[in-house]
């Protein structure tokens, strides 16, 4: 070919053996990654890209030799030569996008440092992280990353978490305060204690799921995995009806095989393959990079259909860092000490943010800790134990109510609006009260506003007071509130929105509303920190922040929108690419087996290139 583009002819003795053995080098060498391929997908009874293009350049390179070897005909070694090296440079290409989609998972991984400063037996050492064990004392100083998750044991400094949580601002991290491996120390120096290291620590599950993620199929996948099946059966078929026509309409042997060559390799699906994968892969990690874990991929594509987002109150559209405002008695017997020294002994096993509070005021007093004995967690009511050998209750408003007792009276002077209440009951007579209040979020406002732009109702889910539920929802511009529901209730109440025809969306801190996030269309676990594995969430959202959710709404509309472009452009090159393969506009113009080839491997790039636009939704 090169020849006759040049104007000369160059022959020899044998030179058409050497022809054969250059191509033979070519289809056996260039073209295994093809053949093998073809193999597997025969074994695996999935036909597919590889099938195609093996099939291709095998009827090419068979028709050759026997041209070689005395058929009379026009050889297709220059074909041959070129189809493989078009299809190489486009599977190359392919690979390289893939690579790319993957080197934000890369970057996690490559987070965490090598060595690890070690105190043990009273010195210090340097040791390789994989030696790094729980209960380890490491020594973090300033500038250097953090080698795994613990919790500080002394100093204090600023540590950014940006790369892992996407907490855009450095976090002050102090004793007692948890730190997350591969987050970056600012100023100070941390001696952290170590709780989670290999596979339990923070990074370690992110990368997990986010594999995961990447190897789950969604319902727009698996239509497109149906929709590459099909069109490869197309192409096989119209291919050979391709050779059948030209054969039979008295054109050569050569011209018919070309034919059917270009058609096979002009139709083949490869972009309508990667057009999904290629998307899930860019999505799940740039979305693990800003705090965001999928674990259901088609839950996260459906986001864009919500209609109602229903918001667990406490942590999420607020601070849930209640702080005590009063200690009032009810009771001679007791002082207001004694009240919030029996309140805070009885909670000092919850987790609950009411415990938290009421322990940091005793703390703040230097009260001593008193034991509790037979400690119970009364869900959605309070905490119960035996303290000085009094039974002692910690409880809410809705203790009375399923109790049918009445609450005791609450002094005016308590604004019940903004402030919860909490009864301390010692051996069953009220004792005294405790009140706590917490504060909205400075980002509520604007993700209500904004989710209100999206046509998407918000409404406000919590365990406390009708007064505090009311106030909460009209501060923040909200379409209603439901007060004094239990962690059980909640999945009824989100089923009876679901029976209006509403798509509903939960967010919930992924331990009590279990049973609610399970039932929501997308159920969304915020406020999870370092406990990634909410089992029962389709989506995770590792920071408390309510615009995470509208981040979240926005970013999984536009990577179901990139989805959906990539099959338009697959299917739709398709339709006019077979057509042109076959013949259509013949003699006028003729699609050669090399620039159909080009034309598949460019129609592949350009669903990469389209999914890698998907980095700029989401920064």
């Amino acid at each position: 070919m090169i020849q006759h583009w040049l104007g000369f002819h160059l022959v020899f003795p044998g030179s058409k053996y050497v022809l054969l053995l250059l191509g033979s080098i070519i289809y056996f060498y260039g073209g295994k990654p093809f053949l093998k391929g073809m193999i597997s997908e025969i074994r695996d009874m999935a036909i597919g890209m590889m099938t195609l293009v093996a099939l291709a350049i095998s009827i090419a390179f068979i028709y050759s030799v026997a041209i070689v070897f005395g058929l009379r005909g026009m050889d297709f070694f220059w074909e041959l030569a070129t189809l493989i090296d078009i299809m190489l440079l486009g599977h190359w290409l392919e690979m390289n996008s893939q690579m790319a989609s993957s080197r934000a998972l890369e970057s996690l991984v490559a987070l965490l440092p090598s060595k690890v400063h070690v105190e043990r037996n009273g010195a210090v050492s340097d040791i390789d992280l994989q030696d790094l064990r729980i209960d380890d004392i490491a020594l973090i100083k300033p500038g250097e990353k953090i080698p795994a998750d613990g919790y500080v044991v002394e100093g204090s400094s600023n540590v950014n978490e940006s790369m892992l949580t996407g907490e855009s601002v450095p976090i002050r991290k102090a004793k007692e305060d948890k730190v997350i491996g591969g987050s970056i120390n600012g100023d100070g120096s941390l001696r952290v204690k170590i709780t989670g290291t290999g596979k339990e620590s923070y990074l370690n599950k992110v990368i997990a799921l986010v594999q995961t993620a990447q190897g789950a199929k969604s319902t727009t996948q698996n239509l497109a995995d149906r929709v590459a099946k099909w069109l490869t059966i197309v192409s096989i078929t119209t291919g050979v009806a391709t050779f059948i026509y030209w054969f039979n309409a008295g054109e050569t042997l050569a011209f018919a095989l070309e034919r059917m060559v270009t058609e096979m390799v002009t139709a083949c699906p490869h972009a309508l393959g990667v057009a999904i994968p290629l998307v899930v892969a860019l999505s799940t990690t740039i979305s693990a990079t800003h705090g965001l874990l999928i674990r259901n991929r088609t839950a996260f594509e459906n986001a864009r259909k919500l209609t109602t987002i229903i918001f667990d109150k406490t942590g999420t559209l607020t601070k849930g860092s209640h702080e005590v405002q009063s200690v009032i008695p009810l009771s001679k017997d007791y002082s207001a000490n004694e009240v919030l020294q029996y309140a805070a002994s009885v909670q000092q096993d919850s987790e609950h943010h009411i415990a938290h509070g009421i322990l940091r005021k005793r703390n703040e007093q230097n009260l001593p800790a008193w034991k509790v004995d037979d400690f119970k967690y009364i869900q959605g009511i309070g905490v119960s134990g035996t303290v000085n050998g009094k039974k002692v209750l910690s409880v809410g408003p809705t203790y009375f109510k399923q109790n049918h007792r009445m609450p005791p009276s609450v002094p005016d002077a308590v604004n019940q609006d903004i402030e919860t209440v909490s009864f301390l009951l010692i051996d069953d007579v009220p004792a005294g009260i405790i009140t706590l209040a917490d504060t909205i979020r400075e980002t509520s406002k604007e993700a209500v506003d904004q989710l209100k732009q999206m046509n998407i109702k918000s409404f406000l889910l919590t365990g406390d007071n009708e007064k505090i539920a009311k106030a909460v929802s009209t501060q923040l511009g909200m379409n209603g509130y439901l007060a004094n529901v239990l962690p059980h209730e909640k999945q009824a109440k989100l089923k009876e929105f679901q029976g209006q025809g509403e798509v509903v969306a939960m967010t919930g801190d992924g331990v009590n509303d279990a049973p609610a996030l399970a039932q929501a269309d997308v159920g969304i676990a915020v406020g999870s920190g370092t406990d990634v594995a909410a089992e029962t969430a389709d989506i995770i959202l590792v920071n408390s922040d309510p615009m995470d959710v509208v981040q979240m709404i926005a970013f999984g509309s536009a990577t179901y929108k990139k989805m959906i472009q990539n099959l338009i452009w697959a299917v739709g090159y398709n339709v006019v690419a077979i057509p042109l393969a076959a013949g259509i506009l013949y003699p006028k113009f003729v699609l050669s087996p090399a620039l159909g080839a080009i034309l598949m491997s460019l129609s592949t790039v350009v669903v990469a290139l389209n999914a890698q636009l998907l980095k700029r939704q989401f920064k």
